[in-house]
């Protein structure tokens, strides 16, 4: 009998804490997580600034999976939101420029990466960027996790802000995102006396590091010799074997404070 009232007292307590749960689910930054009802509430609230995180598709060496970029952009843009206080963001872009399909270049030689033109994707941009606007977003910020399309987030943000010059809402391409990927973060492993040949630009230590603070699951482990040895061959520019959470954590820490800062500097309102 005591067995019975315990299991039944265990099923009241549930049920008490059911809607603080819900409640909590429901305090997300991520407006796929949302209602409209509730994402109306949030910007009538303040929260006008839309960060779209973007990503792409494309391999990352035999030690990393094709979505690292998708992950990474959208776990810093969350954890960026969270800093800022009145933002909210975008589903992630997965689709990018990712070279030619005929003949293949770049990382359209490997099995699994995606293209799309420039033209495409920056439309896809401006689409985006026009349907935040008209749901009352005032800030709208691109942040891209990949270097190659970083003009094309400034193009995207030069037009619709000539476009938008008569109204309160502009678009911002934040370059400091990625930049500090290159700088800030390059710097604290080059202090640690990893050397740049090691680092790498591309699936090497620092971008595997950076991946595993992000996510465990993205990383191979038992193929980071077969990466380090394979080279260009298996897509890898630089030496993962020495990579962690605990580097990667530095990469972290400077994206998403760069990132804020210069968020909060380009939304200023004079």
């Amino acid at each position: 009998m005591d067995r019975v009232r315990a299991i039944r007292w265990v099923g009241v307590l549930l049920l008490a804490l059911a809607p603080a749960i819900v409640e909590a689910d429901a305090a997300t930054v991520l407006i796929e997580e949302l209602t409209w009802p509730e994402l109306r509430d949030d910007i009538l609230a303040g929260k006008t600034t839309i960060i779209v995180p973007i990503g792409g598709t494309e391999q990352n060496g035999p030690h990393m999976v094709l979505g690292k970029h998708n992950a990474r952009a959208k776990a810093l843009a969350q954890k960026i939101a969270l800093a800022l206080g009145n933002a909210l963001v975008a589903p992630v872009v997965a689709y990018v420029p990712e070279g030619n399909v005929q003949p293949p270049t770049a990382h359209m030689r490997f099995p699994g990466t995606i293209t799309v033109p420039d033209a495409v994707f920056e439309r896809m941009l401006e689409s985006a960027a026009r349907s935040f606007k008209l749901h009352g977003f005032r800030d709208i910020v691109f942040i891209g996790d990949h270097g190659d399309y970083q003009k094309s987030l400034t193009a995207v943000a030069t037009r619709l802000n000539r476009e938008w010059a008569p109204s309160a809402t502009r678009a911002h391409a934040i370059a400091e995102y990625y930049r500090s990927t290159t700088t800030a973060y390059v710097k604290a492993l080059r202090d640690r006396s990893y050397r740049d040949d090691e680092i790498g630009t591309h699936a090497g230590l620092a971008d595997t590091s950076l991946a595993w603070a992000i996510d465990p699951v993205l990383v191979r482990r038992d193929k980071l010799a077969a990466a380090a040895g394979g080279g260009s061959a298996e897509g890898v520019t630089g030496d993962p074997r020495r990579s962690s959470a605990e580097l990667g954590q530095l990469g972290v820490d400077a994206i998403v404070a760069a990132t804020v800062d210069a968020i909060r500097r380009a939304t200023a309102r004079r």
